[in-house]
């Protein structure tokens, strides 16, 4: 131990030595570091003890210098920050006398001092009553306003842990150390030494401090900085933003009500600056401290609190001031909404409405309507705030707007009438039913359906669109509307879907009739969709005797009933209501067919993803809607394959690619149990001609669309159907048959002369072989892909088809990392320097990064995995410019539109950070162009066009 102790005496003795910084404190810290370095591995390995190394500080500790008792002090002070754990109890007790005593020292030591003793407050083993004699020390001893910022933050931290661990302890100061406190923190100009002084004024709050007699004290040495006014200097390291001062300042101000007589009048004289930060901070604050306060600490201050967010709201240009203006009403009423009243207290709550009913309430009744809105917005803000406030002001304020309405003739002046009631109508939703006695709604609801269904009549369609919305929220107040105004209800909702001119009134009407559909089922599926229904029937029979053309109007019918398809048992109504439609479509002869049918399967789409989270509905509609398409559409391709040019319209591309997402939304969302249902069904329609589980199952001839000839092709083209049910599947469905379909897929995709079917064919592949599981079936059927794609890009009449099936392959293993994907992804490359592929295959980067719309999709349970973009981005973009370096100059263009694709679908972040170095490339592919060739140009993305 001896030796141990003159290693100890000679790490220390050099403390002597002194090195001065300009604009540094006079040791310096580095030095220090240094010495205590030694120090500090001698007690953690049990070298020695700290009163050791406080005897051998003895020269410098007891040194009439008072820099290098300074010395000193700072290197203990530095051991006793990183060794404060390992202290014990009585040591830490001559350790905090020592420091307390050095408190009475020179100025140049006090910095030292107080990180000893901020090492201190961290020990654990801090002997009651010790916590209390330093902060005395500290308050008696050192003025802490006269230190420099870092010394400042000591004191303030010492403080933060004593109270985070000697809470009891310091509140048995009682008053005293919020004194204390006040002295420190007053005169504080830091933003960092505010942050946490804001916290701890907060602390002595929340925490129940005593605060004595010093309240208004307390209040002061905080609300001095209100508003803040702070603009942190430009590439401030510390971080501290404006708004953090505010937000702190704003916790400790609204912490307690023992400020508000104090802070309310501050908060009205900001209030009324001309500085708009200072108007937004005082509302704001407002609003916060109405969350605590009660009737005792705002009734002297209401009138003046009422007219200033009066004036602002009559008067502002700003709207953020406007809106705070309002965030303030509703909390101030909500705020004596809350308060218990004593039987003779007075009601603060009736007085203040009564003010601002008196205030705003005849504007409302002004001929010129200046000054509408503004009251208009008051009156709801306090509305707002409670029941009560609701009941009291809908009282006086819905009597009279019916009134003003009827009064008015002008449209425009009842649009702005009917866009008030609607609000106070919007508010009535917070608080439920309308079955209270004092409702004011329940005693005017003749007159206020009177009015709406007037505006729903006019002819103003603006006036109309207001009229919709109202009859929405009505709709949406349980027990508001009488059988006989719902049926009247259902009867304008159609007329106005049906048969108004104007899109956006037939709209609107449609999508209210989407919201009430599942408020009142029974309602809307036994009035409005036989309604519907029968306008659908009668308008085709016209138009089938010549008398008119009412495309519009089936077009309406039709979106009709898919919007207000939004509730199971209306779902059952409306589904076969369109598949009948359909199915006389399918009979009829007249050119639009094709496009009547698209129509038809977009409305049955909107139907499938509105009860897709709905699990009855969603295999109800899959039964009724799945079979019923297919066996459309297999009728048509077995009749077209047995009697030519009898009827096209279901087999035609842009019909079948309406009918993909129909089939697919059908799918997606079934359970494992019901999909594997439906599957066992579909697969063997496709491979084995099973048609029994079809509706009308009766057709001229079998169903063979993996057969091979000519007659056959219309059959073919109906793989596109297969693909959007099998592709839909959820991943751990099994397929049966699974390898043969795949088989069968592969042979039609490589050799069929149809674009269209080939392309089918292709997708639907790839689908089911990004699902696949890994292992030795999916390397074979990889591997049989390989071997029929290979022969065909090299030559042949199918070389088009080959290259769309190495694209959607590509694609499926790209998405799943599949370690095939490069090789896949090699061959794409190569193929860009081909004269008569390489355009296609330079467009078929954007299918590989792209978003696909009907299959390989998350939405459709694809393996999807996460940056596979960034991934493709990474392996193949050296490769393109390399390629595009070595390319000849008539298939450059080739290259450059396919990095162009990857860049376009790179998420932004991504793109960012390459920027640098895409730039200098892009600039010198275009240097290395033709500038002749526009095609090249628009096919930049736009930050590297940027």
């Amino acid at each position: 131990m001896e030796a141990g102790k003159d290693n100890l005496t000679a790490a220390v003795v050099t403390c002597g030595h002194v090195t001065e910084v300009p604009g540094e404190s006079f040791v310096s810290s580095e030095t220090c570091k240094e010495k205590s370095r030694g120090a500090v591995a001698g007690l953690k390995d049990g070298s020695w003890t700290i009163l050791q190394l406080v005897e051998a500080l003895g020269f410098c500790l007891e040194n009439t210098d008072p820099r290098t008792r300074g010395r000193g002090i700072q290197l203990l002070s530095q051991v006793l920050l990183e060794c404060h754990s390992l202290l014990q109890e009585k040591e830490v007790l001559h350790l905090v006398l020592f420091y307390e005593n050095r408190l009475q020292d020179h100025h140049l030591v006090i910095p030292s001092v107080l990180q000893g003793l901020r090492a201190l407050s961290l020990c654990e083993v801090l002997a009651p009553g010790l916590a209390v004699s330093v902060l005395k020390a500290i308050f008696q001893e050192v003025h802490v306003q006269s230190l420099l910022q870092q010394d400042r933050y000591t004191v303030y931290s010492i403080i933060t842990n004593f109270m985070a661990s000697r809470e009891e302890e310091l509140k048995g100061l009682g008053a005293d150390f919020t004194f204390g406190f006040i002295q420190v923190m007053d005169g504080e100009k830091d933003p960092r030494n505010l942050m946490v002084a804001f916290q701890i004024v907060r602390d002595l709050i929340v925490k129940n401090y005593a605060l004595g007699p010093f309240v208004e004290e307390l209040f002061e040495v905080t609300s001095c900085y209100f508003p803040i006014d702070f603009t942190p200097p430009p590439n401030d390291p510390h971080g501290i933003q404006r708004e953090d001062l505010i937000l702190s300042l704003r916790a400790v101000l609204a912490s307690t009500p023992q400020f508000a007589e104090f802070l309310l009048p501050l908060l009205i004289e900001k209030m009324d600056s001309d500085l708009q930060s200072a108007k937004l901070d005082s509302l704001q604050t407002l609003t916060a401290c109405c969350a605590i306060y009660g009737q005792k600490e705002l009734q002297e201050f209401l009138p003046s609190l009422w007219s200033s967010l009066r004036r602002e709201v009559f008067q502002t240009a700003s709207e953020k001031v406007e809106a705070e203006c309002l965030s303030a009403l509703h909390a101030l009423s909500a705020c004596l909404s809350r308060s218990v009243l004593s039987s003779d207290a007075e009601d603060l709550l009736d007085s203040f409405l009564s003010s601002i009913l008196q205030d705003c309430r005849h504007h409302l009744c002004e001929p010129d309507m200046k000054l509408v809105w503004p009251s208009a917005k008051l009156l709801q803000a306090a509305a707002s705030a409670s029941l009560r406030t609701y009941h009291r002001l809908t009282h006086s304020i819905l009597p009279l707007l019916l009134e003003q309405y009827n009064k008015h003739s002008q449209s425009s002046q009842r649009r702005t009438i009917l866009e008030m009631l609607l609000g106070f109508l919007e508010l009535q939703q917070k608080w439920g039913r309308v079955e209270e006695d004092e409702s004011a709604l329940l005693s005017l609801q003749e007159t206020i359906c009177s009015v709406v269904f007037s505006a729903l009549t006019d002819p103003n369609v603006q006036l109309q669109l207001v009229g919709i919305r109202a009859l929405t929220v009505l709709g949406s107040l349980q027990g508001f509307l009488s059988p006989s105004d719902l049926e009247l209800v259902v009867d304008h909702l159609v007329r106005l879907a049906l048969h108004e001119e104007d899109s956006q009134s037939s709209e609107a009407a449609m999508e209210a009739a989407g919201s009430l559909a599942p408020v009142y089922p029974e309602v809307f599926s036994g009035r409005m969709v036989p309604r519907l229904g029968e306008e659908l029937q009668s308008e085709r029979e016209e138009e089938e005797e010549g008398s008119r053309d009412l495309r519009s109007l089936r077009q309406r019918c039709l979106q009709a009933l898919a919007a207000v398809s939004t509730h199971t048992s209306i779902v059952r109504e409306t589904v076969p209501v369109l598949l009948q439609h359909l199915r006389k479509v399918q009979k009829g002869s007249e050119a639009g067919n094709a496009q009547n049918v698209i129509s038809a399967c977009r409305s049955l789409h909107r139907v499938a993803l509105q009860c897709q989270q709905d699990a009855e509905g969603c295999w109800y509609y899959h039964r009724a809607v799945v079979p019923c398409l297919l066996a459309m559409a297999v009728q048509a391709a077995t009749q077209e394959s047995s009697h030519p040019l009898v009827s096209k319209a279901l087999l035609e591309e842009e019909v079948l690619t309406a009918m993909v997402p129909v089939i697919s939304a059908a799918t997606t969302h079934l359970s494992p149990e019901l999909a594997a249902q439906s599957v066992s069904h579909v697969v063997p329609l496709f491979l084995d001609g099973e048609v029994s589980f079809l509706p009308q199952n009766s057709f001229p001839c079998s169903f063979q669309p993996f057969e091979d000839g000519e007659c056959l092709e219309p059959q073919r083209r109906l793989v596109s159907l297969l693909m959007a049910f099998v592709c839909s599947l959820p991943r751990n469905v099994v397929i049966p048959q699974q390898e043969r379909l795949l088989r069968e897929l592969l042979a039609l995709s490589c050799s069929c002369n149809c674009p269209f079917t080939a392309t089918a064919a292709s997708k639907c592949f790839a689908g089911l072989v990004n699902k696949h599981p890994a292992g030795q079936q999916l390397d074979e059927i990889l591997q049989l892909a390989v071997n029929r794609m290979e022969p065909g890009l090299a030559e042949g009449p199918h070389r088009t088809q080959a290259l769309t099936l190495l694209l959607w392959v590509t694609k499926a293993l790209v998405l799943r990392y599949h370690p095939l994907s490069s090789h896949l992804t090699d061959k794409l490359l190569g193929l860009l320097s081909d004269t008569e592929l390489g355009p296609t295959a330079a467009d078929g980067f954007s299918l590989l990064m792209a978003e696909s719309p009907d299959v390989l999709h998350k939405g459709c349970h694809a393996d999807v995995r996460i940056m596979f973009r960034q991934r493709f981005f990474t392996d193949n973009v050296p490769k393109l410019v390399q390629g595009f370096h070595g390319a000849g100059a008539d298939v450059k263009a080739n290259y450059l539109k396919s990095l162009s694709h990857v860049l376009n679908h790179l998420p932004k972040p991504v793109l960012v950070t390459e920027l640098p170095t895409l730039l200098s490339l892009l600039l010198e592919a275009l240097s290395c162009s033709d500038p002749r060739s526009t095609a090249l140009h628009p096919e930049l993305p736009p930050a590297a066009a940027a």
